[in-house]
């Protein structure tokens, strides 16, 4: 049930989220309508030093955080008052990025006396699509970004239960670091681009994109941890004995994308396999929500929408334009709290005690239980795509 006010209407939330390198704030309320938004976005700066830098982000964060809200305000044409909870990322993520989200979050509670709500990062883009789509709990859900790839099952909005997640590096992280390889950076139809949308776009253009191949990794262990570290390797170790054409890079990039799309799919097909034999989520709503960065990769989305025909689970990705660090994000999981009351902090000194943690769990994980049911399975044929 929707809480409202004495005189009915919807309660409004103002989100902040400085978790990486994108300065956001959002404003929703709590029937699921957007009414302002903005962002500055960070990506061509640190483009140019071939990675985020944690100090020029926080920096930068500072610098644009007070102007964003207001713009978002603005947006809305809504002032601080008219504003019901300030939601605000506080884990995971970069500690100096996190604290500026942090800090002006609990700033605004304190001149506005508002209540605070702290966010999960990852909980906000499991819970994303359900801003615009009617998604019934629960359902399995796959983040996939250059900070997180992992499943689970959103079983309400408070609980999660973890599948599997990454052994080592995550996707987006490594696909950037192929493209920066590539040098694709210094053609110019990519130059604006991050690594995973250059890759993709590139592999677009692939002339023979079976010329490639790399051999898939884990295919033995079965459980649905990700690894790409692996398939990296055998990338890199390539990369460094040979030299491409233009054509070559375009289908070298078509390989790249169809080695990472294969690994997240076999490791979303067992998550599937272990929730139809555990019964865990009655036929009729069986769905798999895809979100995060790397969910953008209209590939992927592909791939994975044959692996859920064939599995029997409805497939929904967040709209794309929500999958990136954004702050409707988490102020839209600052409604969904607000509407269930859970985690809303209205005492003040309880407010200055939130603080940020770079790491941090995403709900109870059941990586143990899905190793022991000892699922086996065979990645459905992707022929059609």
């Amino acid at each position: 049930m929707i809480r409202k006010f004495v005189d009915d209407r919807p309660a409004i939330i103002l989100g902040i989220e400085t978790s990486c390198d994108d300065t956001g704030c959002g404003i929703v309320d709590t029937t699921g309508k957007i009414l302002g938004e903005a962002i500055n976005s960070q990506h061509l700066t640190h483009l140019k030093h071939g990675g985020i830098i944690p100090a020029i982000a926080g920096k930068m964060h500072r610098q644009h955080i007070t102007t964003v809200c207001e713009d978002a305000l603005r947006s809305a044409n809504l002032r601080l008052r008219n504003i019901d909870a300030i939601a605000t990322t506080t884990k995971p993520g970069l500690p100096l990025s996190l604290a500026v989200g942090n800090e002006f979050g609990k700033y605004l509670c304190r001149i506005g006396n508002k209540p605070y709500i702290p966010i999960h990062h990852m909980e906000a883009h499991a819970l994303t699509v359900r801003i615009e789509q009617k998604v019934y709990f629960p359902y399995l859900v796959l983040l996939v970004s250059g900070g997180h790839s992992l499943l689970a099952i959103v079983e309400n909005v408070d609980k999660f239960y973890t599948l599997g997640t990454t052994l080592d590096n995550a996707p987006g992280e490594i696909l950037d670091k192929i493209a920066r390889r590539l040098k694709l950076a210094n053609m110019p139809e990519f130059s604006h681009m991050n690594g995973g949308q250059a890759i993709e776009n590139a592999a677009s253009k692939a002339s023979n994109p079976t010329k490639f191949f790399f051999e898939p990794v884990l295919t033995k262990k079965r459980d649905c941890q990700f690894s790409f570290a692996g398939i990296s390797n055998k990338i890199f170790k390539y990369l460094n004995t040979e030299t491409f054409d233009i054509d070559d890079v375009y289908n070298f990039c078509a390989a790249v994308q169809l080695s990472f799309a294969k690994h997240i799919c076999l490791r979303t097909q067992r998550a599937m396999e272990f929730i139809n034999n555990m019964n865990l989520i009655s036929q009729e709503k069986r769905t798999l929500v895809v979100s995060g960065g790397v969910a953008c990769n209209n590939f992927l989305a592909k791939t994975l929408e044959i692996v859920c025909l064939e599995r029997g689970f409805k497939f929904v990705r967040t709209p794309p334009r929500l999958c990136n660090d954004n702050g409707v994000m988490i102020a839209w999981n600052g409604a969904e709290k607000w509407m269930t009351n859970i985690n809303v902090l209205r005492d003040r000194e309880e407010i200055e005690m939130v603080s940020i943690e770079k790491n941090a769990s995403f709900g109870e994980s059941w990586i143990e239980r899905v190793q022991e049911a000892n699922i086996k399975c065979k990645l459905v044929k992707l022929n059609r795509l």
